[in-house]
Formats: structure tokens, sequence, C-alpha cells
């Protein structure tokens, strides 16, 4: 077998997992990108509204995708371009995620995957200050222009992790894996009709059910909280498990609840940062270029500082750490698609 996979994107409307409105495909044969796939599309029904923090990041608009097929439909075709690939993916719980929860509230069954995430391999095999797709295709030596762009995310997504076997005298994800002493994830197949929904999925279809209050801003001094304990019987799979993680700056969400998110996860949440620190989640809007133009709080510049010295630590913006927990911002009003044509600045 050569170095074989398909590298997957995907871009959601709002703060569920299962609305998926874009998507980026790029498949390697051998080491070598051999072909591109992209879709707009509309998110399923009853879960197509387009969030501003959502349309911020990516720039698509509800009335780009009025009108296409819904993620449900294009799913077939989506599924045989992959066809028996592994899926690679940067920060692969939440864009495996998406697959699940799309097709579960598509009422469709999916089908078992084995997968990659280069979020994962980049902390084995590189040295950054943030995993952030942007660093991590620089230091692969990857171009990468239009950030979140879902077909240049996924053809960064296959440079770095071609990068990555590369460096490791691998001839396949096969190879690459022995040789970290790590074995290949699966998510396994799934039908809606017939087994349990996945968590994610079942906490959008309760909200569904009931009325979203949107958190006004504070400002001040957040509120710490405790740091509860992590838990034991996380998914070791998910990117915060085992990780020490401190928070800084405004978060969407009260930072009592993000700390109760990651331990739920299998991380250690702790107020200060230290030498046992591995993951700094950065709110106030941060974004990984922060880290090069200096906007950065206390906390961020003492991460930078262990980092430097030699300390395994990363810094992380709120919108990783929300795809990483299946959360959602909040404080902006979201768009519908049935009223997005006749208010065009909606959002």
């Amino acid at each position: 077998m050569g170095l074989d996979f398909t590298a997957i994107d995907f871009e959601t409307a709002n703060g569920f997992r299962g609305s998926p409105c874009a998507v980026g495909l790029t498949k390697v044969r051998g080491g070598v990108i051999v072909e591109e796939a992209s879709w707009l599309m509309r998110p399923p029904e009853n879960h197509d509204t387009f969030d501003y923090h959502n349309v911020r990041v990516h720039g698509i608009r509800p009335e780009q995708v009025a009108g296409l097929p819904r993620f449900g439909e294009l799913f077939p075709e989506i599924g045989a371009f992959i066809g028996g690939d592994i899926l690679a993916a940067h920060n692969a719980a939440f864009d495996l995620g998406v697959i699940r929860s799309g097709l579960e509230v598509s009422g469709l069954p999916g089908p078992a995957y084995d997968y990659v995430c280069t979020v994962m391999l980049s902390r084995r095999c590189y040295s950054l200050v943030s995993n952030s797709l942007p660093f991590a295709a620089e230091e692969a030596g990857v171009p990468l222009v239009n950030h979140h762009d879902a077909a240049e995310d996924a053809r960064a997504c296959a440079g770095v992790l071609i990068d990555i076997a590369g460096r490791n005298r691998a001839n396949s994800i096969a190879e690459l894996y022995l040789s970290l002493g790590l074995s290949i994830p699966q998510q396994p197949a799934f039908d809606p009709a017939t087994g349990e929904l996945s968590k994610a999925t079942v906490s959008a279809l309760a909200a569904a059910g009931g009325t979203s209050v949107a958190r006004p801003f504070r400002s001040g001094w957040p509120e710490e909280g405790p740091n509860p304990e992590p838990n034991p019987d996380a998914e070791p799979g998910n990117p915060l498990f085992g990780q020490t993680v401190v928070f800084t700056g405004q978060l969407a969400m009260p930072r009592p609840e993000a700390k109760t998110r990651s331990a739920e996860l299998g991380a250690r949440p702790e107020s200060r940062v230290t030498a046992r620190t591995s993951v700094l989640v950065v709110g106030d809007g941060f974004v990984a270029g922060d880290l090069r133009s200096g906007r950065l709080t206390g906390k961020a510049k003492r991460v930078l500082e262990l980092h430097d010295r030699g300390q395994a630590i990363e810094v992380i913006s709120e919108g990783e750490f929300l795809q990483m927990v299946g959360g959602q911002m909040v404080g902006g009003a979201p768009v519908h698609l049935a009223n997005a044509a006749a208010d065009p600045a909606a959002c």
C-alpha cells in the first residue's frame, strides 16, 4: 500500500456539528494529490440557521446555499468520492462528527470510517506554539491563503499529513501509525433508525424543542470557578484528552462551563499557566495570527515564553476549543434561510 487517503474539511452554519454548509475533499495516492472536490450545500432541515460567528469565520451566507441540495441529498456523492479511503482531517473529531450528526438528523445511516487527525499528529511530530491549520501548514511548507475555505483547508490538511509521513519515512498511513506506536481510530457505522444517536445530535434535538437564550457579553474579570477532575472514561481520541487546559480572555460561554466541558473530555482544567499547562484557550476573538501580531493576554504571553524554553504547550482559539467540545458560540443572532434574501445585512 502507498500513502493513500482522502482529506476532508467541513464548514458549518452554526454551532451544531450537523449543520454543514460546505465541504472540501482532497484525494491522495502514493503521497501525491490526484483529485479534489468541493460543494456548497444547505444544512439539514431544521438545522439550517446561520449564526453570525460562523458566517464571520467562513464567509458563507445563507443566500449562497438557498436552493442547493441539502447535506443528506449530497452525501451519496461525498461518500462516493471518499470510497473506502482512510479519512484525514485537522481536528478529526469535529469533521467525523459533522458526518455523523448531519446524517443522523437527515435520518440516514452512515458507513464506518478509519480516520487520522492531523492536529494529533502535528502535536506528536512538530513543535509549534499553535497546532492550528495555518501553523501546521506553514511548518509543512504547504500554501494556505484562504483559511476556512473548505477546499483549501482539505488541501492543506493533506499536505500536512504527507509531510509528517515523509518526516517519519512512512510509505503508508499504517506504517506511520506503527512508527508512532499508535492505532488508527475508527468511527463505526451507524443507523439512526436502529441505534443510539450521538450526544451532539441528542443535545441539538433537545435545544431545537426549547428556547435558545444568548448570554450577554460581560466586561470585567471572568469568574474562574472550580477545576473539576478529568473524566477517566473519556474518549482518548479527542484532542483535549490528557491535556492540562487553562483559559484566558472573555469566552462566549462562562469559564466554569468551559472547564466542565473540557474535564468531561478528559482534560484537566487549571486556573494559572504553569509548567503543567499544555493548552491555553484564548477568547476575545483571538485567531492564530494574533500570535504574530502581539494582540495577546498576559497568560498568552507567558505561554509563548514557556514554549520558547522548550515546554510542550500550545495556544488555541475559542472557536477551535468549541469544535473540540461540540459547543456553540452564543451572542450572535442566527440568520434563517427563509428570510436571508429579504435581509442580506442580517448577519
